[in-house]
């Protein structure tokens, strides 16, 4: 007797497909750019997602110094950072962590969508952020991704 069989693909580590995307990301809203980055990176744009496997895609982001904020966000948002000792608590606002370090402020955004145990660290590490239009991974042959494609 043939019956169908219906099987849930599951992949792993061996059968992920990764590619190589660079995002430009002068003019673009720091948010929706994160989110849709991150989206990318967790690989849910693909039919073979699974959760708890990086199946993500690499992504490399340039002018990272060019990204806007919409709003009073640009002085008014606040980054706090303890270093763990009584006083140690240190505030920032994304104007001095742009003058500071350009891309840190894209870096803090993306990792913040991203899950809170060892797969988000994973998956974190396949983001590269550079503030400026030249990156160092040209021999991955990245394909430029166009942020309006994803949801």
């Amino acid at each position: 007797m043939k019956t169908l069989k219906y099987r849930t693909i599951s992949a792993n580590k061996e059968t992920v497909n990764k590619q190589w995307f660079v995002v430009d990301a002068e003019n673009e809203v720091l948010g929706r750019l994160a989110s849709k980055v991150a989206f990318v990176l967790r690989g849910k744009h693909k039919p073979d997602f699974t959760p708890h496997v990086d199946c993500g895609d690499n992504v490399i982001i340039i002018n990272a110094d060019k990204i806007r904020l919409t709003g009073k966000k640009l002085t008014d948002k606040v980054y706090i950072s303890h270093s763990g000792y009584p006083g140690g608590q240190k505030k920032t606002n994304p104007e001095e962590m742009l003058s500071k370090h350009p891309g840190r402020v894209v870096e803090k955004a993306i990792k913040g969508m991203l899950p809170k145990n060892r797969l988000g660290a994973d998956l974190f590490r396949n983001l590269y952020v550079y503030a400026g239009s030249e990156h160092k991974q040209e021999a991955q042959k990245p394909v430029k991704l166009d942020l309006n494609t994803i949801k």
